[in-house]
């Protein structure tokens, strides 16, 4: 199984979020997906579903919305930063910065989905653990290298 780092894609990275909400969030970041309008529209809908079972926001300023969609034929993670903050319905009540969006084909053989969904939880713990100043980061190069130094210890 490959690192997390090899799902992390410039172009699937944004620094500076401008949403002030959880959906313009979640929309925001199915926007850097390269698919059709209406694919977007489906895979919003069902990251919103999910977070109505509870929210992906696991506190300490960090959120890992994921899902499964028949519209995606791949793993893919997408990676925003909120300097400002959003308010997530974090389990801690506080505002998000960093977002780990992971969205997967619901047919996974391998269950990969489930293994970088873990990977993904063991990084923000790291970001977490070694006090990561992502919000200083200003460009998505700057953001997939830190993070992916942070995923290498």
């Amino acid at each position: 199984m490959s690192a997390l780092s090899e799902l992390m894609n410039p172009r699937r990275v944004k620094i500076g979020l401008k949403a002030k909400d959880k959906e313009g969030v979640l929309k925001e970041l199915v926007d850097l997906l390269d698919l059709p309008e209406e694919n977007k529209e489906i895979l919003l809908e069902a990251l919103k579903r999910r977070e109505e079972l509870g929210s992906t926001g696991i506190g300490r300023g960090i959120a890992i919305p994921h899902s499964r969609s028949t519209v995606i034929d791949d793993i893919y993670l997408v990676i925003g930063v909120s300097k400002e903050g959003v308010d997530f319905d974090a389990v801690d009540g506080r505002p998000v910065h960093i977002f780990f969006l992971l969205v997967a084909p619901p047919n996974d053989p391998g269950s990969r989905y489930l293994i970088y969904l873990g990977r993904v939880a063991q990084l923000a713990k790291k970001v977490v653990e070694n006090d990561v100043d992502y919000l200083s980061v200003e460009t998505p190069e700057e953001l997939i290298e830190l993070l992916s130094s942070l995923e290498k210890e």
